[in-house]
């Protein structure tokens, strides 16, 4: 599957662009008032005490700032991060290396955290609870086993499958946020501040228009910025505003709600060639050929949040919300013709 421009997931040419915009400080940090707000008392009292801040899970969908986050909370305690993620530690002794080389206070952030293997997750046990690591020694009836001790650190793992984490690393985190989408007037205080940074003229209502397409995540609110600006600058005045971001992502086959053509694709698909479901997984992987993870994993669930789609026990469902958003009447004996449909 292509990259598609408004997926959550990041892509190449959002390390570059997140790097600039990335908020250094609590204060910079933009929505996700409960989860900023817990983190600060927890921070500061951290900072009282001089000691270093208890272990801290963040998990919720992709792009919502969990790298971010992680990034700030090092930052307003005064100490280094060293980054890494789970599918990177393939062996217990690479955890260990990393481990070791921390200085006491510093943050360990462990991006996809559930993905870790269960003999790591093993060595993460005493070094979360005890700040010790153990380690053995030789094989078979030689074999030894000793404790080193480590000093005492902050591990933040970021997930998007909570449910995925073991319940004994779940339970040695002492400080547990959910992310979750960001409204629109949050996005268009990210975009505005995103454009200011990269010197793009936008109007108010430019970033609105942005900002309600942006999925309520950031990370698509500042991708959907950056195309824009292009389109603005050889199609329009290179400013910004309500018409010419309608206009740019109407190119772009966003519409505004934010959906695009996989999207529209797989709910087409689902109305004209099994009259709107139930059906299964793997006839709408067939049907629009894709691969049945990548629908269940990166079409389906924006479709359900904005309930256009259902799952049943008998299959996938089809929402009149959806027949009204395509512009197609629930009367399937009366159903509009592909031209005649508006989608934007």
């Amino acid at each position: 599957m292509t990259e598609r421009l408004v997926s959550a997931v990041i892509q190449n040419e959002d390390n570059d662009l997140e790097t600039s915009l990335r908020p250094q400080k609590l204060k910079e940090y933009i929505g996700q008032h409960k989860a900023k707000e817990t983190i600060a008392i927890f921070i500061e009292a951290a900072r009282r005490r001089g000691e270093p801040l208890d272990h801290v899970l963040l998990f919720g969908p992709p792009g919502l700032g969990k790298t971010t986050l992680s990034n700030i909370i090092a930052n307003e305690m005064g100490v280094n991060i060293r980054t890494t993620s789970g599918p990177a530690i393939e062996r217990q002794g690479d955890l260990a290396a990393i481990l070791t080389n921390l200085n006491a206070g510093d943050v360990l952030f462990i991006d996809e955290i559930h993905r870790l293997s269960r003999a790591v997750e093993e060595i993460l046990y005493p070094a979360m609870e005890d700040f010790a690591l153990d380690i053995v020694l030789g094989k078979g009836p030689g074999a030894r086993s000793i404790r080193l001790d480590l000093p005492k650190f902050t591990l933040i793992g970021a997930t998007t499958r909570a449910g995925m984490l073991a319940s004994p690393l779940r339970d040695r985190f002492g400080i547990i946020s959910r992310l979750e989408y960001y409204q629109p007037e949050d996005l268009t205080k990210i975009i505005l501040r995103a454009a200011s940074i990269l010197n793009v003229p936008i109007d108010l209502s430019g970033a609105e228009e942005i900002a309600r397409r942006s999925r309520g995540t950031p990370r698509i609110a500042n991708r959907l910025l950056k195309r824009v600006r292009d389109f603005a600058q050889v199609r329009a005045q290179g400013e910004i505003t309500a018409d010419v971001a309608a206009r740019a992502l109407a190119f772009f086959e966003v519409d505004p709600l934010g959906l695009d053509h996989s999207d529209r694709t797989l709910l087409l698909a689902v109305i004209e060639k099994f009259n709107g479901g139930p059906v299964g997984l793997d006839t709408i992987a067939a049907a629009i050929s894709e691969e049945t993870e990548t629908v269940e994993d990166v079409i389906e669930p924006f479709l359900m949040q904005m309930g256009f789609l259902s799952r049943t026990p008998r299959g996938r469902v089809v929402t009149p919300a959806a027949y009204r958003h395509l512009g197609i009447p629930l009367n399937k004996e009366d159903t509009a013709q592909p031209e005649q449909r508006t989608l934007f």
